[in-house]
């Protein structure tokens, strides 16, 4: 089994949870035990700020919004490009990490870019093998400009269209194909 991890998981019509309605999840972790992904197009109303309020007790300025990274419960998680606090490299510069002190030094020190997710996506041994077999799942290798995109709303939407330019490329044996094939 291939390891999936620094790959983006786009969710195709034939995934039947609604809880990944047109979502595109980074892939951290994914190995014969199970994987772990965040979703990168689910921002909360909830921001940086008011968390961080709630969490700690301290008064930060970070007006960014917290994402909901997937329906499971778990600690603070974020993905960041400051080295000093990874935990894992998803992808060259795009960084993992949960532990306590992690977080709060990348929320007090004011990295950028971050993002920081409540919850996360999470498949138990063979889950995710199974669903993308059922054709849930489509794949793209993710890029630093993916995980950190300020226009979120339009990240699955830009993502399902290279997939599909990159099928209609091979299918016919295209070398390039304009961005808008109706400009051709």
């Amino acid at each position: 089994m291939q390891s999936l991890q620094g790959q983006l998981l786009i969710a195709s019509p034939h995934l039947p949870d609604p809880n990944f309605l047109r979502t595109v999840v980074l892939m951290v972790q994914h190995d014969e035990e199970g994987a772990l992904g965040l979703v990168l197009t689910r921002p909360t109303e909830l921001t940086m700020a008011a968390m961080w309020r709630e969490i700690a007790g301290e008064e930060i300025a970070d007006e960014n919004l917290v994402f909901l990274g997937g329906p499971v419960q778990g600690p603070l998680m974020a993905i960041h490009s400051h080295a000093p606090c990874q935990e894992i490299e998803i992808l060259p510069g795009v960084y993992f990490s949960s532990d306590k002190e992690n977080i709060e030094k990348l929320v007090r020190e004011d990295h950028e870019p971050k993002r920081i997710f409540i919850g996360y996506s999470g498949w138990g041994e063979q889950q995710l093998e199974a669903e993308m077999e059922a054709g849930g799942w489509l794949l793209l290798p993710a890029e630093a400009a993916h995980v950190f995109t300020t226009d979120v709303e339009r990240l699955w939407k830009d993502v399902t269209g290279k997939i599909g330019a990159d099928i209609m490329r091979s299918t016919l044996h295209l070398k390039g194909m304009p961005t808008d094939p109706t400009m051709n």
